[in-house]
């Protein structure tokens, strides 16, 4: 029988409803993290010998804080269900400890970013260095085929042929290019950052009125 009347049954479902959503909000977040990871543009262009492995850490982390919002949302939704006090006060623990993480990556990859892109141009100015070997020139051509540039900030006629002179140089491209998967991430994790505060109001709100409900009985 359900230990809540009234409006606190409106929240029960809303609270119901808000896992599920956050559930699916993990989906997201795991979907992110494994097309960072096997998004052929961004594989061919941090793999191989010497490759940064910074941004695959970053990815890792992603795609662990996926699965757990999504194990942690399935959580939420079997304590809403059953109005168990305990549950709905793990899954609020863990929502902010989630939050907390979430808050704390986001800081850390906004201070990171610049060495991030630092370590991707540093990696492809060291394969056009030396154009005697083999492996730096075909990771050469994977930068400029990926992102559609050639070179660095300084014109190289031996790397860049004339009919490639006015393509966009490579150090640049890279920037845009992280940049541009990085916003997609910051406003992704904005969206479930707001989420995730509201499923907290919930289960503090649903929580107090399954206690009270039992006092009074």
């Amino acid at each position: 029988m359900s230990k809540v009347q009234g409006g606190m049954k409106c929240v029960k479902y809303l609270l119901f409803v808000f896992n599920f959503i956050f559930w699916l909000s993990g989906l997201l977040v795991l979907a992110v993290g494994l097309w960072l990871r096997f998004d052929p543009g961004t594989v061919e262009l941090l793999t191989g010998d010497g490759a940064p492995d910074t941004f695959f850490i970053a990815v890792y982390i992603l795609l662990g804080a996926g699965g757990l919002m999504m194990v942690v949302g399935f959580f939420g939704c079997f304590g809403a269900v059953r109005e168990s006090q305990c549950l709905l006060a793990s899954f609020f623990a863990c929502l902010l400890i989630i939050f907390g993480a979430e808050i704390a990556a986001g800081v850390f990859g906004f201070i990171n970013k610049e060495q991030i892109v630092e370590e991707v141009q540093k990696f492809y100015s060291s394969s056009i260095t030396d154009n005697t070997n083999v492996n730096g020139t075909a990771i050469a051509k994977i930068y400029h085929k990926t992102l559609d540039c050639c070179g660095g900030s300084t014109p190289d006629p031996t790397l860049c042929p004339e009919e490639e002179a006015d393509k966009k140089d490579c150090l640049a491209a890279i920037t845009d290019f992280f940049n541009s998967k990085l916003h997609i991430i910051g406003y992704i994790g904005i969206g479930i950052a707001g989420v995730m505060i509201i499923g907290m109001i919930f289960s503090m709100v649903l929580c107090c009125a399954i206690r009270n409900s039992r006092e009074v009985i």
